[in-house]
């Protein structure tokens, strides 16, 4: 296993409180040895104006999978992750139901972290990937 903090599926959800997160529905649904998982609707707060699920959507949960991911692969009482540099390849477009992205580690270092995720509709055919970079830094006092 590689998480270093514990967490739970509901103290993930309950985190996201007054976030970006809550407001596009993503909800954490697993937690593996080496993976994470969650889901985001395709709806009115997802989409763009063509009915298709907006690019910048799957990168917050991207980005949102990565970080969590970073921060669990932490002492999370002495750091924390940062982004620095995330990319994203669109596929296939979602028009309607919801995507779960699924987060593995490419490199967990002790100063950087890289993250590979992979957006799926609900017919598991790959919709977007993603790579994510993290710096671990100290908690600042």
């Amino acid at each position: 296993m590689i998480w270093k903090t514990e967490f739970t599926l509901e103290g993930l959800n309950n985190i996201n409180d007054d976030t970006m997160v809550r407001h596009v529905g993503i909800e954490f649904t697993e937690i593996g040895d080496d993976y994470l998982k969650a889901t985001m609707p395709v709806d009115h707060r997802t989409k763009q104006p063509m009915g298709l699920l907006h690019g910048g959507a799957s990168v917050v949960l991207a980005e949102t999978l990565g970080s969590v991911a970073g921060l669990m692969c932490c002492d999370s009482t002495k750091f924390t992750t940062v982004g620095v540099e995330i990319n994203a390849n669109h596929l296939k477009s979602v028009t309607s139901g919801k995507v779960t992205g699924t987060v593995k580690p490419v490199r967990i270092g002790r100063t950087m972290q890289v993250w590979n995720v992979e957006i799926r509709n609900e017919a598991g055919q790959l919709t977007c990937v993603s790579r994510f970079t993290l710096m671990v830094v100290p908690i600042r006092k």
